[in-house]
């Protein structure tokens, strides 16, 4: 077994795992969008702290990570206007779907949301849309 597919076991679990502490414990769901969102809107009352500790470690871990193992290769793009225009894409997305692949995927789907499943199936396809466009008609990518 290659070991691209190897890592993208340990993350989906390690993802997985998060997403059912972060229930179990907070009583809430663990998405992404919605603890930005609540940050950025002021209504994050009094767990604000909170989300800024699961944000902060979202952001510094694959930083801890780049460290440890400097041989990967995230696979990004050095095209730095394809990968704001993505960032802003994924943002307003998450806002059409009132949630991200935390949320409906990772989670929504795990309850047996019918929301979580037709949300994740909505931009399962855009990505594969966007990828057939972007990647193999304009090359851009």
């Amino acid at each position: 077994m290659q070991i691209d597919w190897i890592w993208g076991l340990i993350g989906g679990g390690l993802i997985g795992t998060a997403g059912a502490m972060f229930l179990l414990v907070n009583g809430r769901i663990m998405g992404a969008s919605g603890l930005i969102g609540g940050l950025v809107d002021g209504s994050a009352g009094n767990t604000k702290w909170e989300r800024v500790a699961f944000l902060t470690g979202v952001v510094l871990m694959p930083i801890l990570l780049r460290t440890l193992y400097p041989s990967g290769d995230p696979h990004l793009s050095d095209n730095l206007i394809v990968l704001a225009a993505a960032g802003l894409l994924v943002g307003v997305g998450t806002r059409l779907a009132n949630g991200c692949t935390s949320g409906h995927g990772v989670c929504g789907m795990s309850r047996l949301s019918i929301r979580g499943f037709a949300a994740t199936a909505c931009y399962i396809l855009a990505g594969g849309v966007s990828v057939l466009l972007f990647r193999h008609l304009l090359g851009v990518i």
